[in-house]
């Protein structure tokens, strides 16, 4: 009884996870058709990802002073899984241009914990009380 659940249980995931992956495998084309085959799916991801930076440019700039040293940590919590990622592309790609992306991600996201550390150290200086 509980074997066959689970083997109905097991198949049902599988079901949805074809599907799911249909469904993705399909979107471009969905957008094209969507479209009348007028907008190409790379320029709806383009279009989708500068706006991205405009929303991103907005939302950080509007950060009040006072949250400024929660952000930087969120964002060297962030850095820290963009390493992990590049860590994975450098060290099991098979092709170059993997590793090569995957390096100079690896050397970019370093650099912006580090410097995100600088910050927040000063930043937190800034609320100590100064010896006499």
């Amino acid at each position: 009884m509980a074997s066959q659940a689970m083997d109905q249980a097991l198949q049902q995931l599988d079901n949805a996870v074809t599907a799911v992956m249909t469904a993705a495998a399909q979107a471009p084309d969905a957008v094209s058709a969507v479209s009348g085959a007028a907008i190409d799916p790379f320029v709806f991801q383009l279009a989708i990802f500068v706006l991205s930076i405009f929303v991103g440019y907005y939302v950080v700039w509007s950060v009040t002073p006072a949250l400024h040293t929660p952000l930087m940590a969120v964002t060297n919590a962030i850095s820290s899984v963009i390493v992990v990622g590049a860590l994975l592309a450098v060290g099991i790609s098979t092709s170059g241009l993997a590793t090569g992306f995957g390096f100079v991600a690896l050397v970019l996201v370093s650099v912006n914990i580090f410097g995100g550390f600088l910050v927040t150290q000063r930043m937190l200086a800034m609320y100590k009380k100064k010896e006499k």
